[in-house]
């Protein structure tokens, strides 16, 4: 038997330092299948065993270029992007080798805040009042500004650099905040230009689905029982499920599908940002073609017979995994960074693990590694993970948790002109 050739393989496009590559070689493993790693030439995410290839994603036509001359000398049955940065070129390879994909401008869109606002305006979606604008712009000529309102990266994710502004001085000052983050980016257009758009006050959630022949299946909808007001938007606390009433969940999920077709996005993981203003109604805040952020995609694990990134393969490679409905209440805390410093040590952790309904509590960040708050970095230093019989027992249980642990972070000492 030719095993070479019976073989089922799976490719996975990985940008630099992605968090959610061990997730899904994990869930390729259990699913019999062969993980192919695609990824940035300077950083190696190769695992040891794995096999793959270096790309460039500065240069995606060539990179598209190697991965089908991988495919000719190693076909696969399926090709994923785990991130943002990558969805857009998984969807061109998928193209090229009549894979399950979404069709590449619609992956563009998603990444882009600017052109997605745009076309799910002229579709009739809800999405506030927005406004790209130059970096460079006088702030104080613009007198269109329907105050409040968020500035935002056209491509960045996790709130990094988004604020909020009041007034034409505090937009002023986010947009000189904001310009040197922006520069950390593939698309140079977005290095110019930031997205304002009208701040919808309103409770937020969050909604994971799965996407197949032009209908949506709903994962979970988490509650952001924090209120998240600015002028800095730190996501903490996601719950499962929803204590939303009913009519206004089906409205969102109803929103949420709406934009999915205007976009395009036709299969695969979505992951969309909504408010839910005092009248009601749902705003669209974002729509993505990818999975959740973090480690959150565990707090799934409780409500389905699968792992999240086992589902979202099973649609990669055509052959879907219908979820199975949600029996248990979940939540996750992505712990923030009280302050910017050196980690030195975490205190309380035993204390916080034995908390009841805690399943998990992870440090991701090594002790003796500079750490940074919102806007400038969206990195978490940990999760905390529950399971519990009701949405309130485990808030209750995070909340616990998160209380019994201490970050001891020394300031940054930095010396000028030394000489």
């Amino acid at each position: 038997m030719n095993t070479e050739h019976n073989t089922r393989r799976l490719l996975i496009i990985a940008p630099p330092g992605s968090y959610r590559l061990a997730p899904y070689l994990k869930a390729a493993k259990k699913l019999n299948l062969t993980a192919l790693i695609a990824s940035v030439s300077e950083y190696s995410l190769l695992p040891r065993g794995c096999e793959g290839i270096h790309i460039n994603l500065n240069k995606p036509d060539q990179a598209l270029k190697d991965i089908l001359q991988l495919a000719k000398d190693k076909p696969f049955i399926g090709i994923l992007g785990t991130d943002d940065t990558t969805i857009e070129l998984a969807s061109h390879v998928a193209a090229q080798l009549n894979l399950p994909h979404n069709p590449a401008s619609a992956t563009r869109l998603t990444q882009r805040k600017d052109l997605a606002r745009d076309f799910l305006s002229k579709a009739g979606a809800n999405i506030p009042w927005h406004k790209k604008i130059h970096i460079q712009d006088d702030i104080y000529a613009l007198d269109d500004i329907p105050y409040p309102i968020v500035v935002k990266p056209l491509n960045l994710s996790g709130s990094r650099g988004v604020i909020r502004a009041d007034s034409a001085l505090e937009l002023k000052q986010a947009i000189e905040k904001i310009t040197p983050i922006i520069q950390d980016t593939y698309d140079n257009e977005a290095k110019e230009f930031v997205l304002i758009e009208q701040y919808i006050a309103g409770v937020e959630i969050a909604l994971e689905g799965l996407l197949h022949d032009n209908e949506m299946s709903t994962l979970a909808v988490f509650d952001k029982p924090d209120p998240l007001e600015g002028p800095y938007f730190e996501e903490t606390y996601y719950i499962t499920p929803s204590r939303l009433p009913f009519i206004s969940l089906l409205s969102c999920q109803q929103e949420v599908l709406k934009s999915c077709q205007a976009l395009g996005l036709i299969t695969g993981p979505i992951h969309a940002e909504l408010r839910i203003d005092e009248n009601g109604k749902p705003w669209i805040l974002e729509v993505a073609a990818r999975t959740i952020g973090g480690d959150c995609g565990q707090s799934l694990k409780p409500s389905t017979k699968y792992s999240l990134e086992e589902l979202v393969i099973s649609y990669a490679i055509g052959e879907p995994i219908k979820p199975e409905p949600q029996q248990r209440s979940a939540g996750v805390l992505m712990i923030p960074v009280p302050k910017a410093g050196i980690l030195k040590r975490v205190e309380g952790l035993t204390e916080a693990r034995k908390v009841a309904n805690i399943t998990a509590l992870t440090i991701d960040i090594p002790i003796g590694n500079e750490v940074h708050c919102l806007p400038e970095s969206s990195s978490y230093l940990g999760f905390i993970f529950a399971d519990a019989d009701s949405p309130e027992e485990a808030e209750k249980a995070l909340r616990q948790a998160h209380q019994h642990l201490t970050f001891v972070i020394n300031p940054v000492w930095k010396i000028d002109n030394l000489t």
